[in-house]
């Protein structure tokens, strides 16, 4: 009785049109062409213009106000600062190659000791 039934099931598939599939080449040859992938949104790249040199030492002065021996995350510095991120981690940047900033752990930047 079982493969009666066994045969009617794939006999009412072959009757509806069923598509033989012997692996997953088979399910994209059937459906090539149904679907079509929407493109990905292109987000809008601006570039940030260059800081002029009296921003960046006002910006110096800002971040040196700020910056002590005890270490400080990165973003809060950011926060008190109130500048772009970009134009902070720039000063932050010369600070450390000029040898006055050591960074630590956790993204925290200390002021070293002259």
């Amino acid at each position: 009785m079982t493969i009666i039934l066994h045969r009617r099931g794939c006999n009412d598939l072959i009757r509806r049109g069923a598509t033989l599939t012997e692996s997953a080449d088979d399910v994209v040859a059937q459906f090539a062409g149904q679907f079509t992938a929407p493109a990905p949104p292109r987000p809008a790249i601006t570039e940030p213009s260059p800081a002029t040199s009296s921003e960046m030492t006002a910006a110096m002065g800002q971040v040196l106000e700020r910056l002590s021996p005890t270490p400080v995350p990165i973003d809060e510095l950011i926060r008190q600062c109130q500048m772009p991120p970009a134009i902070v981690t720039s000063v932050l940047l010369e600070l450390e190659l000029a040898g006055r900033l050591e960074r630590q752990a956790g993204q925290r930047v200390a002021l070293l000791q002259p």
